[in-house]
């Protein structure tokens, strides 16, 4: 964004008249109130599906007397939130949460965690049960001193089988200690095993950065990079990595996203410059918002709603690979963040998805506080509420982004349990296909034999926060503008 648009945004609110917000009865807000009506408030100016609620209309109230009397049918906050959402096959993805420290640091990658990232499939068709997998282990966690790896398989904690109706209580619920009861595949079955691992969560900040390596192939010198997620507070050591690649002198790029559930739009941004270059300037992506600010900015100031690919972070120079081609690999957690570089990059270079489909996340979010003008500073003290709203739908520079049924792959090849592989490994089988497509041994995609698995979550999607597509902040300024 640029640095007019908070005077800009000051200026379109200016000119809007919400008659819904006004105190024009110098009524103020009961105490008990405050949270719901900064949920009230906050959703009618960003919500992108404002004109969708007749509740969020700019007309519903004539006054803050009606609408304290709207808000106290909802003494649950959360009740609320939802209330005013749409239908959520339509909005999938907004948040509420009753701490913001505990979500800006999930956003960043800090979380209560012991190091075990594992997706979680139906044990069989048609049944309620489930069973995890680990899909990789956190460095520097505490399941790393442990003996548990990629590809174990888990169907239970503390002795209770995994269900689609307790998972949430057994795996995240408040018991920092837990223990994982492993099973052996066996001709299609899951059998205990005896195995047990105890494990402990901890506040634990996830490197994005799990692999980054180079692979030589007949001609080719392959870098390979597993980045699980979007978390802006590591686009220097994202820089850094690349510039490895780059000093190694690589040919062609595999970029893992199969992991990667989402994160920071202009950490987007950054990534895809980092693996183009000779974009610097161009649209990489254009935000789309609701009526009321969209109509503005189209009239007014356009360019203040495109990401455009860049040559710096803040002052740095981009370690830029100046890629025309690029394999990237994806699963069906990939989502947000990771679909965004995936279509920002389609119109400008040669994308060879490779993997599952996606998740089809196409619309954004921003971190909303009770504060005058719903950013940091001046926070309401008397609570820690914020949410995470979607405010905006996401287009490439050639104007594409209807993909909410997700990316679907140039080469297809799901996962199983069987034959997970090594990661970074140029014998992982997903690794493998998009080496035999660089160096031309692979004609076409051989479906990986042994257990196929019904996905059912992972780690990410379970968390909601950490599969967000999200700006850095919102706008300032908007309350006060709407006295």
């Amino acid at each position: 964004m640029k640095t007019t648009f908070k005077f800009i945004i000051a200026f379109l609110l200016v000119t809007f008249t919400f008659q819904s917000c006004q105190d024009n009865d110098d009524v103020a807000t009961p105490n008990n109130l405050e949270i719901q009506n900064f949920i009230w408030k906050g959703l009618n100016l960003y919500y992108l599906w404002q004109a969708d609620v007749p509740n969020l209309a700019d007309d519903r109230f004539a006054n803050q007397t009606q609408l304290n009397a709207f808000l106290s049918g909802y003494p649950v906050p959360e009740k609320l939130f939802d209330a005013l959402r749409v239908d959520k096959t339509i909005d999938r993805f907004s948040w509420i949460v009753d701490d913001y420290l505990v979500l800006e640091g999930q956003l960043q990658g800090s979380t209560n965690n012991n190091g075990v990232d594992f997706g979680l499939s139906y044990k069989s068709s048609g049944s309620t049960e489930i069973i995890g997998w680990v899909r990789y282990i956190i460095p520097n966690s505490n399941a790393s001193t442990k003996d548990i790896h990629r590809g174990d398989v888990f169907y239970g904690v503390d002795g209770t089988q995994l269900t689609v109706s307790n998972y949430q209580a057994l795996l995240f619920g408040s018991n920092n200690d837990y223990t994982l009861n492993l099973a052996d595949i066996n001709s299609g079955a899951f059998t205990p095993n005896g195995k047990n691992i105890t494990l402990t969560k901890t506040v634990l900040d996830e490197n994005p950065i799990l692999v980054n390596t180079v692979i030589n192939s007949g001609s080719h010198k392959i870098g390979y990079l597993m980045y699980n997620g979007f978390y802006s507070n590591y686009d220097t050591q994202l820089n850094d990595a690349f510039g490895t690649l780059k000093s190694q002198g690589i040919t062609d790029l595999v970029l893992d996203l199969r992991y990667n559930g989402g994160g920071s739009i202009q950490t987007s941004a950054r990534l895809a410059s980092m693996i183009t270059g000779q974009f610097t300037g161009q649209v990489f992506a254009k935000q789309q918002w609701n009526a009321k600010i969209e109509s503005y900015f189209d009239s007014n100031d356009p360019e203040s709603l495109k990401n455009l690919f860049t040559d710096k972070i803040g002052t740095t120079p981009i370690n830029s690979l100046n890629m025309t081609k690029v394999y990237i690999l994806t699963s069906k957690g990939t989502a947000s963040a990771s679909e965004l570089v995936i279509n920002g990059l389609i119109p400008y270079v040669t994308v060879v998805q490779i993997g599952d489909i996606t998740v089809g996340k196409n619309v954004g979010s921003v971190t909303l506080y009770d504060s005058p003008d719903f950013g940091k500073t001046n926070r309401n003290p008397n609570h820690r509420y914020a949410m995470q709203p979607l405010v905006l739908k996401i287009v490439n520079g050639a104007g594409f982004g209807d993909y909410q049924s997700g990316l679907t792959p140039t080469f297809s090849l799901a996962e199983n349990l069987s034959s997970l592989g090594v990661l970074g490994n140029s014998a992982e089988p997903l690794l493998s296909l998009a080496i035999g497509k660089i160096n031309g041994t692979r004609k076409i995609a051989q479906p990986i034999t042994g257990m196929q698995f019904d996905y059912f979550l992972d780690t990410k999607s379970i968390n909601g926060i950490q599969n967000q597509m999200y700006l850095e902040k919102a706008p300032e300024g908007l309350l006060k503008a709407l006295e």
